[in-house]
């Protein structure tokens, strides 16, 4: 199999539905942030993070997939007997129950901070801000297009990777700027 085919040369791609779009169209701009936020929490990985945070962000980037897979078809079944990769409320719990363990750990916040650190809590504040671009990309879709669990779960995958950056820097003793 070919990695490129051709068919996307004038502009266009397919959504899994086989519908042809813009490649400028906000869904496909939802699920492209969404694939950059895997590629930075990647990014991440390669910086070097502990192993218990390695592998939180190992599962999220499985998690990430089957949202991109869901922002990539509008169909609310890929087949008829076949039900989407799901993220639901207790995927929601899930990344609830990490923040409360991490950021039980941390010295309480004082200010803002500004991003930064070591290069893993740097990167992690990356993935933090791309995060945050993919949700304002999946609102502007429509309360109809996203199902409400999925903007819980970014909304609530950008605290995370607050705490997770907080925790890396902690832990290896780089003092956090405040603003």
């Amino acid at each position: 199999m070919r990695i490129y085919t051709g068919t996307g040369d004038r502009g266009e791609t397919a959504l899994a539905d086989g519908a042809r779009v813009p490649k400028d169209a906000a869904r496909i701009a939802a699920f492209g942030d969404v694939d950059e936020l895997n590629a930075s929490l990647g990014a991440a990985l390669a910086a070097g993070l502990d192993p218990d945070v390695r592998d939180v962000v190992a599962e999220i980037q499985r998690d990430l997939f089957a949202l991109g897979a869901h922002l990539a078809d509008p169909r609310a079944k890929v087949t008829p007997r076949s039900p989407k990769a799901a993220l639901g409320a207790g995927s929601v719990r899930k990344l609830e129950a990490w923040i409360d363990a991490f950021d039980g750990a941390l010295p309480a916040l004082r200010r803002f901070l500004l991003p930064g650190g070591g290069p893993d809590g740097a990167a992690l504040h990356v993935a933090r801000a791309v995060c945050r671009r993919a949700e304002r990309s999946m609102v502007a879709l429509g309360a109809d297009a996203v199902p409400a669990d999925l903007l819980r779960y970014v909304n609530r995958l950008s605290d995370l990777l607050f705490v997770l950056a907080r925790t890396v820097n902690h832990r290896r003793g780089v003092q956090e700027s405040e603003w």
